[in-house]
């Protein structure tokens, strides 16, 4: 394939990584700043001093501050910005689009008052401009930290198109990024955002020094959870048992690098939720997300008993002893694994 014109809207940790292994895949790469001392920084020191300061980004990489700039004459448009910025980006992006591009999303997460899918938001925002075939996401198990440093990495990319899904694979994928292809859109993005809510409970579970056995536990049955809301999006079964189900919950759950596990961490410490977002320079995604799947799961009577229960501890200061304790001594239930709807 010859190289294509990629414009990466968000210089954090990720848009950064992505940056760098776009350009190795033999494309041409712009990215957009908000901050203008990232956008000189990278233009003349080929490095991003806030997001891994330690990754050299090749010559050819360019940095803008104007979105214009890196919305014009592209062939793949790329966000990678917080996923509750995502509808207002989305908006002020649209006039701009010739139309042509393909627009996909890094972001993971649900919207709280819509409870859609980040892809939804941009299908729901890009009407009349972008077709829905258009639009796609990639996601799995990819820590920007060792994506930045060439560490062996597999991702799936998803579009509501099959060709534009096999389009992001051939643009994108590297010898150390490796791309599937899975046109399961809504169980790549619910994968992608409910794991996101376990890993800060998971985090939880080795602040308080809980083990091993709880955290095994967790993660099974936070799969469960993960299945339960696919299944009421259409989703199919198997996608969660690869890389954006299951993949990207271990890693999730038990990486150091995962903000959302360290959240969880410090709450199982003993600390305060609004303090520790404080002292964060980047964002956790699972506090939002838990909040917008706590209430998707009431509306829809869904019964997801560890998403409710990181809901308590976050926002109604319930402690986590007595959050574990009310899970554990739930109504005896069968495993479910053959009838799981």
């Amino acid at each position: 394939m010859s190289k294509q014109r990629i414009g990466i809207i968000g210089a954090g940790s990720f848009g950064t990584a992505l940056a760098k292994v776009f350009h190795e895949a033999g494309n041409q790469v712009q990215v957009w700043a908000r901050e203008p001392e990232i956008v000189a920084h990278i233009n003349t020191f080929n490095f991003n001093p806030r997001y891994l300061p330690d990754l050299v980004l090749p010559d050819a990489v360019f940095a803008v501050s104007g979105l214009f700039e890196v919305v014009q004459e592209k062939d793949l448009l790329v966000l990678a910005i917080p996923s509750h910025t995502l509808r207002d980006m989305a908006s002020r992006i649209k006039p701009m689009l010739s139309g042509n591009e393909v627009v996909i999303t890094v972001s993971k997460g649900i919207e709280q008052k819509s409870f859609k899918t980040m892809s939804q938001v941009l299908v729901d925002i890009l009407e009349g401009v972008i077709s829905s075939d258009q639009i796609g996401v990639l996601s799995g198990p990819s820590h920007a930290e060792e994506v930045a440093h060439q560490k062996p990495t597999t991702v799936v990319a998803s579009s509501y198109s099959s060709q534009v899904a096999t389009y992001i694979q051939n643009t994108c994928m590297t010898p150390m990024f490796r791309i599937y292809v899975n046109n399961d859109v809504a169980g790549v993005e619910i994968g992608g955002s409910v794991k996101n809510i376990m890993a800060i409970a998971a985090g939880v579970i080795d602040g308080a020094g809980w083990g091993d056995n709880t955290k095994a536990a967790l993660i099974t049955r936070g799969l469960h959870e993960m299945k339960l809301m696919g299944a009421h999006f259409g989703a199919f079964t198997d996608t969660f048992s690869g890389l954006t189900g299951m993949g990207d919950l271990i890693v999730t759950c038990t990486s150091a690098y995962s903000r959302n596990r360290r959240l969880g961490h410090l709450i199982g410490e003993g600390k305060n939720l609004e303090e520790i977002i404080d002292g964060m320079e980047m964002v956790a995604e699972g506090v939002k997300t838990t909040k917008a799947v706590y209430y998707w799961a009431r509306k829809n009577s869904i019964e997801m008993p560890i998403t409710s229960a990181v809901y308590q501890v976050l926002f109604e200061g319930v402690n986590p002893i007595d959050a574990m304790t009310q899970l554990m001594n739930r109504d005896p239930k069968q495993e479910g694994l053959q009838g799981i709807y």
